[in-house]
């Protein structure tokens, strides 16, 4: 395993994202934001995958690369999903307002990944929404797959 970021983003408008570097991820971004894709935790558009954060703050955010699927502890998230995501061999990894040149890059193998987007202590919220503890940790490797699947479902309240 080998750590691609681990940090802190910008969550602006709750969003942040992984692209491919090389693509035009500004106008794949994806727009529709239902109340389903709202509940799933990401948003998928071509080499683009927008993880939904409960904090519209600055949110510690980790990426991690395996050679092979990772064993998650799901008893340990609050909510997790799994989707796919097709690159060229370098990512950007930036919360959605971030200019993208500046922002993070990383190396990853060419073509298919899956990606596990884990979030924890998302009940930690404060009242008014700019504080917690919550954290995301996306853990990616070499796998073929576009579907959407969330492994555990993390509810408000």
């Amino acid at each position: 395993m080998s750590v691609l970021f681990d940090g802190e983003l910008f969550a602006d408008y709750h969003q942040i994202y992984i692209a491919d570097a090389n693509g035009d991820f500004a106008a794949d971004l994806p727009t529709d934001w239902n109340d389903d894709i709202l509940a799933q935790g990401v948003n998928l558009g071509p080499g683009v995958i927008v993880v939904s954060t409960v904090r519209n703050m600055t949110t510690p955010f980790r990426v991690e690369l395996h050679e092979a699927e990772p064993p998650i502890a799901l008893d340990a998230v609050d909510h997790a999903v799994e989707c796919g995501l097709t690159t060229s061999g370098e990512i950007v990894i930036a919360g959605l307002t971030d200019y993208a040149p500046d922002a993070a890059h990383a190396s990853v193998p060419a073509g298919s990944l899956r990606a596990l987007v884990v979030g924890t202590r998302l009940g930690t919220l404060s009242e008014d929404g700019l504080e917690g503890d919550d954290a995301y940790v996306v853990h990616l490797w070499p796998a073929s797959g576009d579907q959407v699947v969330v492994r555990k479902q993390w509810t408000v309240g």
